[in-house]
């Protein structure tokens, strides 16, 4: 097994935190690959690609759970008749992405400038985590405030900054080993990702 792995994702952020996590729990691997389209729908409609392409480069692929059940039931479903190859990573952020940016609350309180800004403990409880980051953004200095939250009246559910300002927090602050502390979903992605890249060290060897 070569030292390399694709990454598929929803969007700029979600690819961003997927190539943190590969960074924190595989440092090992290489990301050489990356797929992404605006939303879930590119994702799902090429589940046949992704299981095909695995077996020959490792994919790990990032969704959220949304609106959804479960993480096991949105897989099954998305999967179908499907049988899933081990080196197909298949992860998802309970309910959004924006809940494991949340969990890390050290890193949190210094992006919005704040001792202590009201983060919530159980980041994968809220029913819309981007909402509540947005909140929060609200209540942040004004350089903050007008980059992550929509101007108010406006038609847009985020400010022009939004994934600027988020991916660059992600490169260079956000811990998801910290944030792991508080959020099960993620602390399950980076469990597998670190198995997936131990076995593929051993089967190196």
């Amino acid at each position: 097994m070569s030292g390399r792995i694709a990454i598929a994702t929803e969007d700029e952020l979600s690819e961003a935190v997927a190539v943190r996590i590969v960074q924190v729990a595989a440092p090992g691997l290489i990301v050489a690959s990356t797929f992404r389209r605006d939303g879930f729908g590119y994702l799902r409609k090429s589940m046949e690609r992704f299981c095909g392409m695995a077996p020959h480069l490792p994919v790990l692929l990032l969704t959220d759970l949304d609106k959804s059940d479960c993480a096991p039931s949105l897989i099954r479903t998305w999967l179908g008749p499907r049988s899933k190859p081990r080196e197909f990573l298949f992860r998802v952020a309970v309910r959004e992405t924006e809940a494991w940016l949340l969990a890390d609350h050290d890193a949190m309180a210094k992006l919005f400038g704040r001792r202590d800004p009201k983060l919530p403990e159980d980041p994968d409880a809220l029913s819309d985590p981007k909402a509540a980051l947005i909140r929060l953004a609200r209540k942040a200095p004004r350089s903050m405030r007008t980059e992550i939250a929509p101007e108010p009246g406006a038609a847009a559910s985020q400010g022009l900054g939004y994934n600027a300002v988020l991916c660059r927090f992600v490169r260079e602050h956000w811990d998801p080993v910290r944030a792991a502390v508080r959020s099960n979903s993620l602390r399950r992605a980076l469990d597998c990702v670190a198995r997936f890249a131990a076995r593929a060290s051993r089967s190196g060897e």
